[in-house]
C-alpha cells in the first residue's frame, strides 16, 4: 500500500472536494487516459486504471470517510480491517452490534426497551461496488462481485457451542441480557438496566466455545456473487442483492448486499438521461455541399445525410439510438452536434479558388471582406 499514490492527488481534488466536484475530475482524466484514444500508451494505461480506483473509493461516502480516517490501509485485507467492508463490528463480543448496544444504554437500557438479546435479528447489509464500461450500462451485463461475508458458521449452527455441547441460560440475568439495580434517591427508588456482566449482555453463556469460529456462531469468507446489470442503469446507481449480505443472528434473516455501479467515461459518448451526445467533426466542402457520412452509435456506424448549407453547430437526431429505457420497453435517441472543420495550410492555389469563390459570393466586397482572406499589397 506505501506505493499508492493519495486519491485525492490521483485526481487533483482538495479533501474537501464535493461529489460533483470529484465526479467532474474524474470524467476529465478519464476522458484524457482513455485506452481508446491512446492505444499502446502504458502511462495513460495506469492513469486510467489509478483514477478508476480512486473514483471507486472517493464517489462512495461511506467508503470516502473510511479512507479519510485510516488511507489505503482501510481497503487492505492485511492490515485488519476486514478489507475494507467494516462489517466485522457486527457481532463484536457478541452484543450484536455497536449500535443496538448504545441504543440500549442511552435509550432505556435493556430491560426497559424490552429487546430479547436472544431474538432473531436480520444481519448488516454490505456494499461493493462495481465499475462498467459505457456499452454494459447501456445494454446490460452480468458481473461478478467478491464479498467478504459473514456467514453462520458451519460446525456449531450458530450457537458458538462446540458440537453436542449447548450454552447454558445465564443465572444472574435469567436469559435477558441486562440486570436491573434499584437505588434510593431523594427523588425516591430508581431502577437502572445495565448489561449483564456475567453473559456480556447475551443471555446466554457458552462452556465450550466451537474451535470453528471460536464461540461467536458465524465465520467470515469471501464469496463471489453474480450480478445482473439491467439495461439503461446510470453511473452512480445500486443494484440491490437481497440475503447476499451478512448472516443474520439467533436463525435472523441475513442482510443485502448493494451494489454501487460506476460507469467509465466513453472515449467519444456523452450521456444525458437517455440521450447519447456525439460531437462530429465535417469539413468545410461536406457542409456547404452536403454528403452522407458515417457516425458511431452504440449499435455500430451508421449513415448520416448531411442537407447542402449545414451551418457549424447544427444538431441531427438519431431516433432509437439512445440509452433503453431502465423500466419499460424502448430507448432514448442520439443527438449528433456537427463541427465545421477550417481547413489549414492552404496551397496558393487553394487560396485564389477560395477568393474566386468568395468574390462570387460577394464576400470580398469592401474593406471587412478583404480581412477575412487578407489584403493584398498595393
Amino acid at each position: 500500500m506505501a506505493d499508492k499514490r493519495d486519491y485525492y492527488e490521483v485526481l487533483g481534488v482538495k479533501k474537501d472536494a464535493t461529489a460533483d466536484e470529484i465526479k467532474k475530475a474524474y470524467r476529465k482524466i478519464t476522458k484524457e487516459n482513455h485506452p481508446d484514444l491512446h492505444p499502446g500508451d502504458k502511462a495513460c494505461e495506469e492513469r486510467f486504471k489509478e483514477a478508476n480506483e480512486a473514483y471507486e473509493v472517493l464517489s462512495d461516502e461511506e467508503k470516502r470517510k473510511k479512507y479519510d480516517q485510516y488511507g489505503h490501509a482501510a481497503f487492505d485485507p492485511n492490515a485488519g480491517f476486514n478489507g475494507g467492508g467494516f462489517g466485522g463490528f457486527g457481532d463484536f463480543g457478541g452484543f450484536g452490534g455497536f449500535g443496538d448496544i448504545f441504543s440500549d444504554l442511552f435509550g432505556g437500557g435493556f430491560g426497559s426497551s424490552g429487546r430479547n438479546p436472544n431474538a432473531p435479528r436480520k444481519g448488516e447489509n454490505l456494499r461493493a461496488s462495481l465499475n462498467i464500461s459505457f456499452e454494459e450500462a447501456a445494454f446490460g451485463c452480468k458481473k461478478e462481485v467478491t464479498v467478504a461475508r459473514v456467514e453462520q458458521c458451519p460446525d456449531c449452527k450458530g450457537n458458538g457451542c462446540a458440537p453436542g455441547t449447548t450454552p447454558e441460560i445465564c443465572p444472574d440475568c435469567k436469559g435477558t441480557g441486562s440486570v436491573t439495580t434499584a437505588q434510593r434517591t431523594p427523588l425516591g427508588m430508581m431502577q437502572t438496566s445495565s448489561p449483564c456482566q456475567k453473559c456480556r449482555g447475551t443471555g446466554k453463556i457458552i462452556h465450550q466455545p466451537c474451535k470453528t469460529c471460536r464461540g461467536m456462531g458465524n465465520i467470515r469468507r469471501q464469496h463471489k456473487v453474480e450480478v445482473n446489470v439491467p439495461a439503461g442503469i446510470d453511473d452512480g446507481q445500486t443494484i440491490s442483492r437481497p440475503g447476499y449480505g451478512n448472516a443474520g443472528a439467533n436463525g435472523g434473516p441475513a442482510g443485502d448486499l448493494l451494489v454501487s455501479v460506476i460507469v467509465r467515461p466513453h472515449a467519444r459518448f456523452e450521456r444525458d438521461g437517455t440521450s447519447v451526445l456525439l460531437d462530429q467533426e465535417i469539413s468545410y466542402a461536406q457542409a456547404v455541399l452536403g454528403a452522407e457520412i458515417e457516425v458511431p452509435t452504440l449499435d455500430g456506424k451508421v449513415k448520416l445525410t448531411i442537407p447542402e448549407g449545414t451551418q457549424p453547430g447544427t444538431v441531427f437526431r438519431m431516433r432509437g439510438k439512445g440509452i433503453p429505457f431502465l423500466r419499460g420497453s424502448g430507448r432514448g435517441d442520439q443527438f449528433v452536434s456537427v463541427q465545421v472543420k477550417v481547413p489549414k495550410n492552404l496551397t496558393g492555389n487553394q487560396k485564389e479558388l477560395l477568393r474566386q469563390f468568395a468574390a462570387s459570393m460577394g464576400d470580398l466586397d469592401g474593406e471587412a471582406g478583404k480581412s477575412i482572406f487578407g489584403r493584398k499589397k498595393k
